[in-house]
């Protein structure tokens, strides 16, 4: 399968898309929901999408943060894709795509279920597992 991954924009019909993935896929296993807050800092992030025929397979959300690096977060592929690459290939593009940007580190709070893909992508741990959305996570980050 090989998806184009490409950049959307907020409040964009793909931006949509995404947050009915992200919905899916991050917030209703876990009994959750999003408020406007929550979606506030999506204004000025990017947004990343892997694409079939205009489907979204997969999305993610790169945050600009403090310190040269940037936050991915909200990392979605939809179930029915889950195991054929998008991750990684979304992964790739924004590796690339935050280098090219002058970012020298990308990191993420992974769900420790996730944790070995990021492992497998070169991500490394960072400190000790935490908390947060009441499941355990990881801070990991890599060196672009």
């Amino acid at each position: 399968m090989h998806p184009s991954i490409r950049l959307f924009t907020y409040g964009s019909p793909d931006y949509l898309l995404s947050l009915i993935l992200r919905y899916k896929i991050l917030r209703i296993p876990l009994g959750l929901t999003y408020s406007a807050k929550d979606l506030e800092s999506d204004q000025s992030d990017f947004h990343i999408g892997a694409f079939e025929n205009e489907q979204l397979l997969g999305s993610l959300i790169l945050t600009l943060n403090k310190n040269n690096t940037i936050k991915m977060r909200q990392v979605a592929v939809d179930d029915t894709f889950q195991g054929k690459g998008i991750g990684s290939a979304l992964l790739q593009f924004s590796e690339t795509f935050a280098k090219l940007k002058g970012f020298e580190a990308i990191h993420c709070h992974a769900r420790k279920t996730a944790v070995p893909f990021y492992l497998k992508h070169g991500y490394t741990i960072v400190g000790d597992e935490f908390p947060e959305v009441n499941i355990p996570h990881f801070y990991m980050e890599k060196s672009l």
